[in-house]
Order: structure tokens, then sequence, then C-alpha cells
């Protein structure tokens, strides 16, 4: 499976670039580590890289950039917000996305790159009905559920803790989650985060995987938690609950995100 590069010099960029087949996608995630939407899309480029195989020649490259370190960069493809990718093969810029939507994203790879093995049809089966020569598309449920039960298999692994809430930290669109940013951030917690608003494959099918059907979820190594009243409940048993995943900075505690 692939897997994202830290670009972290000019020189570093050129050899990159330089060493790729005319033929490989080049996905270039620009990022800033004081943007909390940066994290999400991290997550999400993390699982979208994972789907694609390492193959010869090189079908994809993934490589992500510090917008602010090499801003030199940055303004050769005009990122002026971040999180913001941008999609070039042979030198040439195919598309930009610019925010957190999990779905542009996702759109945006697939339209452009094809994995190894599958058809034009984005994973679609095609069949004549052998009268007129009209082709008709069909899709296999079972391995659409397959290989969205594996994506979110790994999505709620990311982090150590992983909460599925509606909005960002910053920007909470329901009171639950809110709720739980702040208990998160009462306990110093470190933790990744994944907006289902933003992506509502994730959003519908984590309630069955999860056989949970309300958000948020939090996820402990993997595992579900629960919604907000079950992590209270925890907390209610055994103040300690966060303790293997808090972060103190000076006898104090630091922001999660």
């Amino acid at each position: 499976m692939s897997s994202i590069q830290e670009i972290t010099s000019l020189p570093d960029w050129e050899r990159h670039v330089t060493s790729l087949p005319p033929s490989t996608l080049l996905i270039v995630s620009f990022h800033a580590p004081w943007a909390a939407p940066c994290a999400q899309m991290a997550t999400v480029l993390s699982t979208l890289a994972s789907e694609y195989p390492v193959t010869e020649p090189r079908s994809t490259s993934w490589v992500s950039i510090n917008a602010e370190d090499l801003s030199e960069i940055s303004e050769t493809y005009n990122v002026t917000a971040v999180p913001f990718l941008v999609l070039i093969r042979n030198g040439q810029v195919l598309e930009t996305v610019s925010g957190s939507s999990a779905v542009k994203v996702r759109n945006a790879v697939e339209t452009h790159a094809a994995k190894v093995g599958a058809p034009a049809t984005n994973g679609a089966a095609t069949a004549t009905d052998g009268n007129d020569g009209e082709v008709a598309t069909e899709e296999d449920p079972e391995k659409k559920k397959e290989e969205l039960f594996k994506r979110l298999g790994d999505l709620v692994k990311a982090a150590p803790v992983m909460l599925f809430m509606k909005g960002t930290p910053s920007e909470p669109k329901c009171g639950f989650s809110r709720q739980l940013v702040a208990i998160l951030r009462e306990n110093a917690v470190k933790y990744g985060f994944f907006n289902i608003l933003a992506d509502d494959e994730v959003r519908q099918g984590l309630k069955e995987f999860a056989d949970w059907p309300t958000y948020p979820q939090l996820w402990v190594d993997g595992d579900l938690v629960g919604g907000l009243d079950i992590v209270k409940e925890e907390l209610s048993n055994d103040a300690d609950f966060f303790k293997p995943y808090s972060i103190k900075s000076n006898g104090e505690a630091a922001a999660a995100s």
C-alpha cells in the first residue's frame, strides 16, 4: 500500500518530482500544524493512500508539505488556505481541492488515478445484454461494503484516541460533540478526529460497522467506547480513564487540537 512522504526542503521536493515517471499521479497535500482541519485531512489521505498499491512504474505518489515552511512551493501552486490538495501529472496541474471535504478529495483522486487492476468504470462491472449492445453497469454491494469496512477499520485506528463527530473541534455542529471535545480537552487528551458531516459514506457506514447508531463516537485503541453518556460513565467509574492518552506541559493541560 502507498504511504504519505513528508517533504521538508526544496531540494527534497525537486528530487522527488524529477524521480517520478511521467505517468505517475502526484498527490500533494499542503498543511499547517495550527489548522485543525489538516489533522482530519491527514487521516483521510492516509486511509485513501493505503488503497493504492505500490507498483512499478508507480501509479501514484503521495506527499505532504508544510505550507508555511516551504512557502516557495506554496506560492507556485497558489496555496492561500489549508488544507489544500494539488494533483499533478508530468508537471501539469490536473485539479486542486481546497478545504477538508473528504468526498471532494476522494472524487478528485479517483478521477485521475486508476487503481491497478481496476476497470475504467471505477469498480463497476460491465456487461452487454446480448441484444442491442447497450452496456449496463452493476456494482457488487458485498464488495463495496467490504471495501468500506476496510477503510473504516483503518480510520478508527488512525490515532490511539479517535473522535468521530459532527463538525470539527474548533466548530462543533452539535451540542453532544461540543461536550465531548470539552471533556477531551479538560483531560488533556491527544486525539484525532473525523468530521462525519464531510463524508456521508463514513457517516452511514460507521453506524453499521460500530453497531452504534448515533454521533459522536469515541474510539480508543481501535475499540469503540461509545457516545457522550458512555464516556461520562467511564470517567465517573475511573477518573484516570484518559490518563494513558493525556499530555501535560509544565504541569498544565496542553490543548489536544
